[in-house]
């Protein structure tokens, strides 16, 4: 009880700093700047919206084939498109309540194939790790390949700390980004080791375990591959949505993935990324690449509302289709098994 309770309150204050936020962003702006908001907001080339919608698919799709390798290891084999119905609905469901989707999916697939909800838990866990690797994988990618915006953006608060230092101003926000990096990989293990039995302790071991089953898995250079596949969809979602308004339309396949890395934080502290996603997503795009701040709000809007609406309407095409796929794919079996008799 207490749990469902401390679960609950955690919702509501993640719902409600997002909706905080939205009203911030909203309520700054003067209302020229308003009128301007929706008219960049109209400005989108609607035809882009296509190929966004069909790579979002994708992204998921192959989200699905990459937990069937997973489920593998535990001795389970579920079709496709019934491994694909439950991700959705995972998905759809996390909109209403974060985290209850990774139940939801275990619970709905082990419904229609028949199989112990509880033996896919672990992949589930391994998933999430891995995940949570590949993202700070990519968040060091997107710093490398964009060095020079992004320690600009990082130095400019220290730059006066720095003022008298003799170290050239791109080297110094390279020493502090390392150095930010290795007191963090201290602190953790330090943390960890102290902590060892607690719920903190445990979940960095369920992690570390997750990521080695993967690694040692048979099929790992699959799931790899897969993996590369969603990263990949992901940061062309959103590099074809920058391809769609016209101020920022000149912007690289290198600012999606910085984007990326941005929105994905957004997506982690608020639900669904309400408010948090557009705001991060508008503040790199301002500060960094120079976008004006409307326009940028403008960007940040679409590329949140088009991927939220892309989960609603496969979630909700999941919930209506599941049963009947597996109400003709029953009958099917019957059949055959009745002509082998």
């Amino acid at each position: 009880m207490k749990k469902t309770l401390l679960t609950i309150l955690q919702y509501i204050v993640f719902l409600g700093l997002g909706i905080w936020i939205i009203y911030h962003m909203l309520h700054q702006l003067k209302p020229e700047q308003k009128d301007e908001l929706v008219a960049a907001i109209k400005s989108i080339d609607a035809w882009y919206l296509i190929p966004i919608c069909f790579v979002g698919f994708l992204s998921h799709f192959f989200r699905a084939l990459r937990w069937r390798y997973l489920l593998e290891t535990v001795e389970m084999k579920p079709t496709v498109l019934n491994t694909t119905f439950a991700v959705m609905i995972g998905y759809i469901t996390n909109l209403a309540l974060p985290r209850a989707g990774e139940v939801a999916k275990c619970t709905v697939l082990a419904k229609y194939e028949k199989m112990p909800a509880h033996k896919m838990i672990g992949t589930i866990v391994a998933e999430r790790a891995f995940d949570i690797v590949s993202l700070l994988v990519i968040a060091i990618i997107a710093f490398i390949v964009q060095f020079g915006q992004i320690s600009n953006y990082v130095g400019a608060g220290a730059h006066q700390l720095g003022e008298r230092m003799e170290t050239p101003h791109n080297e110094r926000v390279l020493f502090m980004v390392i150095g930010a990096l290795a007191i963090f990989i201290i602190a953790s293990v330090i943390i960890y080791r102290r902590n060892r039995e607690t719920k903190f302790g445990r979940f960095m071991k369920e992690m570390n375990r997750g990521v080695l089953s993967i690694l040692h898995m048979k099929k790992r250079g699959q799931f790899m591959g897969y993996t590369v596949l969603i990263w990949l969809m992901y940061v062309l979602q959103i590099y074809i949505g920058l391809k769609s308004l016209p101020d920022t339309h000149h912007l690289s396949a290198l600012v999606a993935l910085v984007v990326l890395v941005y929105g994905s934080i957004g997506m982690i502290v608020t639900p669904g990324g309400i408010g948090l996603y557009p705001f991060l997503v508008a503040q790199i795009l301002t500060v960094v690449y120079g976008i004006n701040e409307v326009p940028a709000q403008a960007f940040g809007w679409i590329a949140w509302v088009v991927q939220t609406a892309i989960i609603i309407v496969l979630g909700v095409v999941s919930l209506l289709f599941i049963h009947s796929y597996n109400r003709r794919r029953d009958a099917q079996v019957a059949v055959d098994t009745k002509q082998n008799i």
